[in-house]
């Protein structure tokens, strides 16, 4: 449990190493747009611009903790053939 003193930031980490704040809690796999928001599957466009979490860090210091969300692009032809029961 976090000490409500505790001040948590949640992180995108894009391929290119540039970082966004996010409010939502992510998990490995799950699928996320350019912009964060997650992705419902099948995507409506296959030419959505599209991320997997491919591995999450926490670091805790006194007073905080950023959770760090590690991205992976999926490549459009990965993408097309996503559907419901691959999240």
């Amino acid at each position: 449990m976090i000490d409500p003193m505790t001040i948590e930031s949640r992180w995108l980490v894009y391929p290119d190493g540039e970082r966004q704040e996010t409010p939502a809690a992510l998990s490995i796999g799950s699928i996320v747009d350019m912009n964060g928001r997650i992705l419902r599957l099948p995507v409506p466009d296959p030419r959505t611009i599209a991320y997997r979490v491919g591995k999450i860090r926490r670091i805790e210091e006194r007073g905080s903790l950023d959770v760090l969300y590690y991205l992976e692009l999926i490549p459009v032809a990965d993408l097309k053939r996503l559907g419901p029961e691959d999240l």
